[in-house]
């Protein structure tokens, strides 16, 4: 693989400023982030005086502990323009990510917002090795999605060219790639797995492909999934982390010459680790839940916003700024399926919703190849226990689940007793991913 690390003069001065500079430019712009919230948007204001606590109050960032947590569920109860801190006008672009009711999460962005995510996207991509000049592929779904057009403003802020194929079509992803001769590529860790084995179907040799970074995000990955991509294409593999709430993509980025972790962007964003349970702030190198609060975003500040992700804080190495460890759950239990959030209540109302069903169902969650797939066993009704009957039923509620949450998943239709009842908590959720990757080891 080429060397690709940075040179000083590459990098932005806040990259490795001291981390006195950078905790000094973080308060500053706190002090705003929280004022914009209060004085704009009405739910802070509530949850604020609620509280007791007032923007005038935080002096130190140890004080930000003393506010109200943000949740997903916030943004639902405030569909579709509740939390916006500006006028709808001054709104640029929306982008929007399903909910556990089928209504979307909406986020919208100003013009300078904009401008920010796209600087951050640009740096996020010269830390992954990538240069002005350089020719980009992208794989991730344009649209709603913020992946898609998050990494296209990116790379142009940052003075490549984009090739913006979206997701799919994987036989025409290989023959651009082969075509075009991208230096780097941006897509999800598995779809760069089917790829791969498209490159081998068409009796390419990877390795002599022109891509010397992949970009991956969207989806947790393993390092041993980096290690075999790399491998494969003889490239660098590096992790690129974000969520809509926040900004979208370029959150956190790992730097290509260390490969240990995403750096936060903390000019940007404030992380906390706090316990799930009491909420409690928790010291740097512990796990705990990822929070995050912004610092500069106008049309949707999100203040102590609960990510539900797991990890733990570290100290800089490349940059000043801190680093988050893999993440290695939820503390919800929210699905992440080729890059889309999946809830099993989603799941749930589609089955109550399908006719012909009992009210039990489970999920199950698989390998189909490289990418992770879904299916769902339920069971049906007397009434409708005919083959015939499962059939259209089955279909059904796959067009259900596809239109409302934006998967295509597996039906199973059973009889009464199929699926497996609950001797206390249900188990919704059955993941065989990792066992089925163990059987083939």
């Amino acid at each position: 693989m080429k060397d690709l690390s940075p040179r000083r003069e590459e990098l932005e001065p806040i990259e490795i400023a001291s981390v006195d500079e950078i905790r000094g430019l973080q308060l500053e712009r706190l002090k705003w982030s929280l004022r914009h919230a209060y004085d704009n948007v009405p739910m802070y204001k509530e949850r604020f005086d609620a509280a007791g606590v007032h923007p005038d109050d935080l002096k130190t960032l140890a004080d930000l502990s003393k506010f109200p947590f943000t949740y997903k569920d916030d943004l639902r109860a405030n569909y579709p323009f509740g939390l916006l801190a500006v006028p709808r006008e001054e709104i640029i672009r929306l982008h929007a990510s399903s909910g556990t009711t089928g209504k979307p999460t909406v986020v919208g962005y100003t013009a300078k917002d904009i401008d920010n995510w796209s600087d951050l996207m640009a740096r996020s991509l010269r830390a992954s090795g990538l240069r002005r000049g350089d020719l980009i592929h992208n794989a991730y779904g344009y649209g709603l999605f913020t992946g898609g057009l998050g990494a296209h403003y990116g790379i142009e802020r940052l003075g490549a060219t984009v090739v913006p194929m979206s997701g799919g079509q994987t036989e025409k992803q290989v023959g651009l790639i082969t075509d075009f001769k991208p230096d780097g590529i941006m897509v999800t860790p598995s779809y760069m797995l089917n790829i791969l084995e498209a490159f081998h179907k068409a009796g390419l040799d990877p390795r002599d492909s022109s891509l010397s970074v992949g970009v991956f995000g969207a989806e947790p990955w393993t390092d041993s999934m980096r290690k075999e991509v790399e491998s494969a294409f003889d490239m660098h593999a590096v992790d690129i982390y974000g969520l809509s709430e926040i900004m979208g993509p370029g959150v956190a980025n790992e730097c290509v010459e260390t490969k240990d972790g995403p750096v936060i962007w903390e000019d940007h964003f404030y992380p906390e680790i706090i316990d799930p349970q009491t909420g409690e702030v928790l010291e740097d190198g512990q796990e705990g839940e990822l929070v995050f609060t912004t610092l500069t975003k106008e049309g949707l500040p999100m203040i102590r916003y609960r990510t539900r992700d797991l990890t733990k804080l570290l100290p800089g190495t490349a940059r000043s700024m801190r680093r988050m460890a893999k993440i290695t759950g939820r503390s919800d239990d929210m699905i992440i399926l080729r890059g889309v959030n999946v809830f099993p209540s989603q799941i749930e109302e589609q089955v109550l919703a399908t006719g012909g069903l009992a009210p039990y169902y489970q999920i199950e969650l698989f390998k189909a190849g490289h990418m992770d797939g879904m299916r769902i066993h339920v069971e049906s009704l007397p009434e409708a226990a005919n083959n015939l009957s499962k059939s259209a039923i089955a279909r059904m509620l796959s067009k259900r689940i596809k239109d409302i949450v934006g998967i295509s998943t597996e039906i199973i239709v059973g009889d009464s007793g199929d699926v497996e009842r609950s001797q206390g908590k249900a188990r919704r959720v059955v993941d065989n991913r990792d066992v089925q990757s163990r059987d083939k080891e």
